[in-house]
């Protein structure tokens, strides 16, 4: 780090009360870096982001239709194509990561309801988190903002508590089985598992995750290779890992590639290099 840069990423568990809801807190402080654009992949979290300083400056949606814009903060739900997130060299925040099993409660709504979509995080919780941004604002230090987080969603899963016997199996249950597999596991023997037809679990699956279990089995798959690809950033094996994570060949690898990522995984690691060096990208 030279000069008066500033270059920080920390990465902690949420409260045990809020685990399996949230999988973690993501913080990240930069001042003085190469000004670079940044690309929010598609992957089995939802995405809150309370900024603390300067607004989230988003050049792409996922949605080809949402016009550019600034957000102080920002919640997008699951999708299939890239954001595009413009980094002007300096930019902090705190990104939680939402288990679509945990939308009802922590959100009050679906994780279906916010499909594809990135939007004004206070649309859809109102002031409830325009006082959490504040709080994440005015603290000192990495422990105080995350602990303000925790608090912030303690409260939001106590008032929505009924909540959780929304989203039951057989929803839940394949989302587990799902990820447990990687998303390596057929939606004919994942309904079969969960005892429903196929018709019925990809109805309630768009509904309750906001993709169909063959979307969501693709999201699994991509994301975990791209970070097991982050984890190997110096020599990566492409075609070792096309086949450790169940992909047909490398081919079918760089084709994921182009249509979630929008690049080639060479092209994705070396825009992202900085990032995934200085840690913003943990490997899996």
């Amino acid at each position: 780090m030279a000069g008066d840069s500033v270059d920080e990423a920390v990465r902690v568990a949420p409260a045990p009360a809020l685990r399996g809801l949230v999988g973690w807190y993501s913080g990240y402080r930069q001042r003085g870096v190469p000004p670079s654009r940044h690309r929010g992949l598609p992957s089995p979290w939802l995405t809150l982001i309370i900024t603390l300083h300067e607004p989230l400056s988003v050049a792409a949606h996922p949605d080809p239709g949402a016009p550019p814009g600034d957000y102080p903060t920002l919640l997008g739900g699951l999708h299939l194509a890239p954001a595009l997130i413009d980094m002007p060299g300096r930019q902090s925040g705190i990104q939680v990561a939402i288990s679509p099993l945990g939308a009802r409660v922590l959100l009050g709504l679906p994780a279906g309801e916010l499909a594809g979509t990135d939007v004004h995080a206070d649309d859809v919780l109102g002031a409830d988190v325009r006082e959490v941004h504040d709080k994440v604002r005015e603290a000192s230090g990495w422990n105080a903002r995350f602990a303000a987080v925790d608090d912030w969603l303690l409260r939001r899963t106590a008032r929505h508590d009924g909540a959780r016997t929304a989203c039951a199996a057989p929803v839940a249950g394949a989302w587990q089985r799902l990820l447990s597999a990687g998303g390596r596991l057929r939606v004919d023997r994942l309904a079969a598992e969960t005892a429903v037809s196929e018709r019925h679990l990809r109805n309630r699956f768009r509904a309750e995750i906001g993709l169909t279990p063959k979307a969501a089995a693709r999201v699994i798959r991509f994301d975990l290779a791209r970070r097991r690809l982050a984890g190997h950033p110096g020599a990566p094996d492409l075609a070792g890992l096309a086949a450790d994570c169940g992909y047909a060949d490398q081919s079918h690898l760089d084709r994921e590639f182009a249509a979630l990522a929008a690049c080639t995984p060479s092209d994705w690691l070396a825009q992202e290099f900085r990032n995934i060096q200085s840690g913003h990208y943990p490997p899996a």
